[in-house]
């Protein structure tokens, strides 16, 4: 929530003006939160992710604490009779807090992305304003989504999560 601003910049940026991206996000009431959980993640990959083939994770401080975000990343992965699996990338926010050489602390962005991140399915990256590299990037996480096995094993989020980091 306190990152909306730099989701509707980065749709702004590389759907609106450079068109490199057709967002398939889902947004703050699309779905309706008192339906069962299951119902929840299908209709993510089944209405929301269906035509997606990557999936791009904008990292603020808090998105890890978002059962929606885990739910997103663990649907787009998962290779399905309707669905074929998706990239996955990973787009550190400005605010984001980068150590002076860019290090993160891995227990500070979604765990499900940092399990592929290490698995090496997932490619992690300092915002960009710049089309050319975003859609590189971009092309580089569709190919890997059928060179590299994700990693769809932690658990799913069951409710959003508190505190300053998930372990």
């Amino acid at each position: 929530m306190n990152d909306e601003s730099y989701k509707t910049a980065f749709k702004k940026i590389f759907a609106d003006i450079h068109d490199i991206i057709i967002p398939w996000d889902v947004e703050i009431g699309d779905i309706d939160p008192n339906l069962k959980t299951e119902t929840i993640r299908q209709k993510i990959r089944d209405e929301y992710l269906k035509d997606s083939t990557v999936t791009v994770v904008l990292i603020g401080s808090q998105t890890w604490q978002r059962k929606h975000i885990d739910w997103e990343i663990s649907s787009s992965i998962k290779d399905t009779q309707n669905n074929s699996r998706s990239g996955l990338l990973g787009i550190f926010l400005p605010t984001y807090s980068l150590t002076s050489d860019n290090k993160y602390n891995p227990n500070t962005i979604p765990p499900r992305l940092y399990d592929n991140a290490k698995c090496g399915f997932a490619k992690l990256y300092k915002w960009s304003n710049d089309p050319s590299e975003v859609q590189r990037w971009i092309h580089e996480a569709f190919e890997r989504r059928v060179k590299v096995n994700p990693d769809n094993s932690y658990p799913l989020f069951v409710n959003n999560r508190t505190g300053n980091q998930w372990q």
